[in-house]
């Protein structure tokens, strides 16, 4: 049987030094689907989260991680598709590819949040990939106050400065969600797109315009919320807080976002209004540099890996 290579955990989860180059079976692509031979993969928070054995795999995912690749078709499975072999490709896939960082800014900002022209938005790890493209889509659909949290004033003047954020708060050494209420003359925010979790979910809620909507992503301080919780701004500010993944959503709503992408966002790296950041690029089997560099916290856009 053909093989492949691919990054393994030895016990199944652990550091990064846990991560080899192992060899799997080469898969063989049935239904709809199409076999790509990766040239490049991003690495998203959920493969530290897989990796350490705290993320819930969707049960349609191989063992193996990553879902955000690029690459080329070399196989179909279906012979009408689309598609054709030679394709140049790129997307998200339930497993074994190390989440589009646009799909993902899309399906918060547009499907969970509901995000219209003349709203005001705050995106959390302002620096991170998706909100890195968060930020852009919002600009480009029409936001009239776009705010960041980020670690450090040089995250801040980042997204201020490269990305068109209206304002950053530092969470080391500012009350940031203060710093918001201040910023809209006490209105709060209209949308709040967190990564965060339990410790930011009071904030949130003070942030928080009336009547809107909160989107957590990720749980990055856990999930279960700290003593003594006021949970009262829900009810009195009429607040829609929703949880939401994307990879574990079947394949008829990854199309769809697909969609969104290929009508919204494709046209606009074409005109060069939407622009990549990407902070460093590695060779595959530099794996372990690679996942160090995104635990440091320090990136400010996406670490790719390239496959030769």
């Amino acid at each position: 049987m053909a093989s492949m290579k691919a990054i393994g955990i030895r016990n199944g989860k652990g550091p990064a030094e846990a991560m080899f180059m192992d060899t799997i079976s080469r898969p063989v692509p049935t239904g709809n689907q199409a076999l790509v031979k990766i040239k490049a993969f991003g690495l998203n928070r959920m493969d530290l989260l897989q990796r350490e054995g705290i993320y819930p795999v969707p049960p349609q995912a191989p063992s193996t991680m990553g879902v955000e690749f690029s690459g080329v078709i070399e196989e179909l499975a279906d012979s009408q598709s689309d598609f054709k072999v030679g394709d140049e490709v790129f997307g998200l896939a339930y497993g074994g590819k190390t989440a589009s960082t646009w799909i993902t800014a899309t399906q918060a900002l547009n499907l969970i949040g509901e995000f219209k022209s003349g709203q005001s938005v705050l995106w959390h790890a302002g620096a991170s990939s998706v909100s890195i493209s968060g930020i852009q889509l919002s600009k480009a659909l029409g936001a009239t106050k776009i705010f960041v949290t980020a670690g450090s004033q040089e995250k801040i003047d980042f997204c201020v400065n490269e990305l068109g954020a209206t304002a950053g708060f530092n969470y080391n050494t500012q009350d940031w969600a203060n710093g918001v209420l201040e910023a809209t003359d006490g209105k709060g925010v209209d949308l709040i797109v967190d990564f965060i979790g339990a410790n930011y979910f009071a904030s949130n809620l003070t942030a928080a315009a009336r009547d809107g909507r909160i989107v957590e992503l990720g749980f990055m301080s856990g999930g279960e919320l700290p003593a003594g919780v006021n949970i009262g701004p829900i009810l009195y500010k009429r607040l829609r807080i929703e949880g939401s993944t994307l990879r574990s959503r079947d394949e008829g709503y990854q199309e769809r976002l697909r969609n969104l992408l290929v009508e919204n966002v494709l046209p606009k790296f074409e005109d060069g209004t939407f622009k990549v950041f990407i902070t460093k690029v590695l060779p595959f089997d530099q794996i372990v540099e690679a996942h160090k560099l995104l635990e440091s916290n320090q990136t400010k856009g996406k670490i790719i890996c390239t496959v030769s």
